[in-house]
């Protein structure tokens, strides 16, 4: 482990869009800045990902300097999108949570809403330190989490992604390998490690910045779509299932609490704290 390091570092502005890929980032304490902040609603309130829409994946965000987006997608012109003022709030349901959210501008919710070919609204949580806690069982007091799946940051490795390649060649759908890591839309990628060491850490630290390691994640349909293209294939849940089921999930990468705020780059040292 000694060899361990940062290898690529992701944000995802607008949650199930694309993701942008940094050089260095800030760790909030419910993640990486400028990540999973916005989220598209349904007109029932529900977020709207990947796994119901696959098309959000050719959808692009840009964080802007003041905390807004420029949004663009194939055949929809770009728009920009301000931070909305604080005030009347809407709820949204992630995943059967409650949390309040500032719904933004109405050329935001058309942009999107022609996009997609559905009345959606595009929503952005103005303050992540009280709207959403993280999952009490894998929590300390205190925690919360962006728009996030469950937890402010997701870990993967390459030597992890390198071995689940190595097992879909094996398999009955060698010609959707080898897949991309984008797949699996990490906020951190880890170089230098053993195949599936992860599985065994509970803290480390990545640079000057430490993390508890809370559990595997469980891993949905979003991982068979084409983050190019849009569509869907079989891999890698089907290969997953046969080897990397974990109780009822289908295990490939971690998720992460910080522990302290900082910044994290790219060439940083990866070390096991635990």
């Amino acid at each position: 482990m000694g060899n361990a390091e940062l290898h690529s570092l992701h944000i995802h502005p607008v949650k199930a869009f694309r993701g942008v890929g940094l050089r260095s980032c800030a760790v909030e304490p419910w993640g990486l800045a400028g990540d999973r902040r916005w989220v598209v609603i349904d007109d029932g309130g529900k977020v709207v990902t990947q796994r119901g829409q696959p098309r959000l994946a050719l959808a692009a965000a840009e964080l802007r300097f003041d905390g807004g987006l420029r949004l663009s997608a194939p055949g929809r012109g770009a728009v920009t999108v301000p931070v909305p003022e604080p005030g009347a709030t809407v709820t949204v349901d992630i995943f059967g949570q409650k949390v309040e959210a500032v719904p933004a501008a109405a050329t935001a919710h058309a942009w999107c809403s022609g996009y997609l070919g559905a009345d959606v609204r595009l929503v952005h949580m103005d303050d992540p330190a009280r709207r959403r806690p993280v999952a009490p069982e894998h929590a300390l007091p205190g925690e919360t989490v962006s728009f996030a799946d469950g937890f402010p940051l997701l870990l993967t490795t390459v030597a992890s992604l390198d071995a689940l390649n190595s097992l879909i060649a094996r398999g009955d759908h060698t010609g959707e390998g080898p897949l991309p890591m984008n797949r699996f839309r990490p906020n951190v990628v880890v170089a230098g490690t053993a195949a599936w060491a992860e599985d065994g850490w509970s803290r480390i630290a990545i640079g000057e910045v430490a993390f508890r390691v809370t559990k595997r994640c469980g891993r949905c349909v979003v991982t068979t779509t084409d983050q190019r293209t849009a569509e869907r294939g079989r891999e890698p849940l089907r290969t997953l299932a046969r080897h990397r089921r974990v109780g009822g999930d289908l295990a490939f990468g971690q998720n992460l609490v910080p522990e302290r705020t900082g910044t994290i780059r790219l060439g940083d040292p990866v070390t096991i704290l635990g």
